[in-house]
């Protein structure tokens, strides 16, 4: 259960006499059990129509105690079961309906496809293409030019990993900007670069016959991965000379 403070010092007192939270308070709320969540990863949720928190005059976000568990609700969701936001948005619809209705979960079919079913716990996450189509609400022809600029690549069976449906998101959300795919190849390269950095770090840990070696090698690849991509993101704020709150 997270667990949220009442007010504080330098929210202001109408802030801390209704219990709003500021922005930068519901991060260090959601940080205890979400270590890796930013203020950008809020507002994107908030974009998406998950939360709606109220606004100051001056047009301040205010979080209430409801929107903090509902944000928890939809981080556990996203980290346990591997879940596309449209699938997530229409659960936590239902429930606000007063309908009892089992958490989906992205389960493995016997022949390799995906179906929405009960979870017991975290599933191994893939999606099949009809699946991705409708949880970032695009049309095939859409798919079929990420996938010639290699932006989302499908397995050998012809489902897609968890990732993909983020991928495919925020492609959605940069075309919003008028940021076509074919401009996305440069950082599709450049990721692959960064991956590649990464695999001849880990790759002697890979083939060593111990076990546990091989188990540190994916750990460190986690690691390494982590901070290629906060470097990344760092290294494009000062290009740009801007600094996310």
């Amino acid at each position: 259960m997270l667990r949220t403070p009442s007010g504080g010092a330098g929210h202001g007192a109408a802030a801390a006499d209704s219990g709003l939270m500021s922005i930068g308070t519901v991060l260090n709320v959601l940080r205890d059990e979400f270590p890796e969540v930013t203020i950008s990863k809020i507002r994107f949720l908030e974009s998406e129509g998950l939360i709606e928190p109220q606004r100051t005059p001056s047009g301040y976000r205010k979080f209430s105690a409801h929107d903090v568990e509902r944000l928890g609700h939809v981080l556990r969701m996203q980290r346990d079961h591997y879940l596309p936001l449209k699938v997530i948005r229409e659960h936590l619809e239902a429930m606000e309906r007063g309908e009892t209705v089992p958490l989906p979960a992205l389960g493995r079919q016997r022949e390799g496809e995906v179906a929405l079913e009960p979870a017991e716990g975290p599933t191994a996450a893939r999606i099949g293409r009809a699946e991705l189509l409708a949880a970032v609400g695009v049309e095939e022809e859409e798919l079929r030019e990420w996938e010639s600029y290699g932006l989302v690549t499908p397995l050998e069976d012809g489902a897609y990993d968890a990732e993909a449906v983020t991928v495919a998101s925020l492609v959605v959300e940069l075309g919003r900007f008028g940021i076509e795919p074919r401009h996305l190849r440069v950082m599709k390269a450049a990721a692959d670069r960064e991956a590649g950095l990464v695999d001849q770090v880990v790759a002697p840990l890979r083939r060593h016959r111990n076990p546990q070696t091989r188990a540190h090698a994916e750990a460190r690849a986690k690691e390494l991965a982590g901070l290629t991509v906060k470097l990344h993101a760092a290294l494009v704020q000062t290009a740009l000379g801007v600094r996310l709150p």
